[in-house]
């Protein structure tokens, strides 16, 4: 069984993977359930059932070829938010589990779904700009990248430790990052809409 640290970089690391594509690190994570290589909480032993996995790989398919289409693509950002930041925290749990505390794992679920919409806030943000820049012709190229990205990510995790500390120090550290860029917008609007007013008055 591998360690509580161990595991909690895998979970924080394929939550993150998760903010790119939702079902891939829960059917990766299936899969390594499956062959033994990780274990997953006694709640979570679903994931590796062959439904599941077959469920999850359908969902793969529908996810990765309904984002090539340009038409499509920003709608199922908008609607895959929700569906990320869940799948992120899903992960994450069922592979803590196992090794961690049980006070812990609610507290680590909200840390890796915000992990996860971070991650798809920035893809969702970078997505946006090539639709702009190109009209949305480069989108195809952007989501096979995110395709890679997310694969490598989600393999080597499960493959090598450090490599999942990695991501996952990255990770919180760009969710550390936006909550404070959020922050500071909400506190500079409320500036910003008295300027209009003091203008008035003057």
């Amino acid at each position: 069984m591998i360690t509580f640290l161990a595991a909690l970089c895998l979970g924080l690391a394929l939550a993150a993977s998760a903010g790119l594509r939702a079902f891939m690190p829960l059917l990766a994570a299936g899969v390594a359930a499956r062959v033994g290589w990780i274990p997953v909480g006694e709640s979570f032993q679903w994931l590796q059932e062959t439904p599941a996995l077959i469920a999850l790989a359908a969902a793969v398919v529908f996810e990765v070829a309904g984002d090539k289409v340009p038409a499509l693509d920003h709608a199922l950002d908008l609607l895959q938010a929700p569906v990320r930041t869940a799948a992120g925290a899903l992960a994450c749990v069922a592979v803590v589990t196992p090794s961690a505390p049980v006070w812990a794992t609610a507290l680590l679920g909200v840390v890796a779904g915000g992990a996860a919409l971070s991650v798809h806030a920035t893809k969702s943000f970078v997505r946006l700009g090539s639709t702009a820049a190109t009209a949305g012709v480069a989108n195809p190229v952007v989501s096979l990248f995110e395709d890679l990205a997310c694969a490598a990510v989600t393999v080597l995790s499960l493959l090598l430790w450090v490599f999942a500390g990695l991501i996952a120090l990255v990770a919180l550290a760009w969710m550390v990052f936006g909550v404070r860029k959020l922050r500071r917008l909400g506190r500079a609007d409320p500036a910003a809409a008295a300027c209009p007013a003091r203008d008035a008055t003057a």
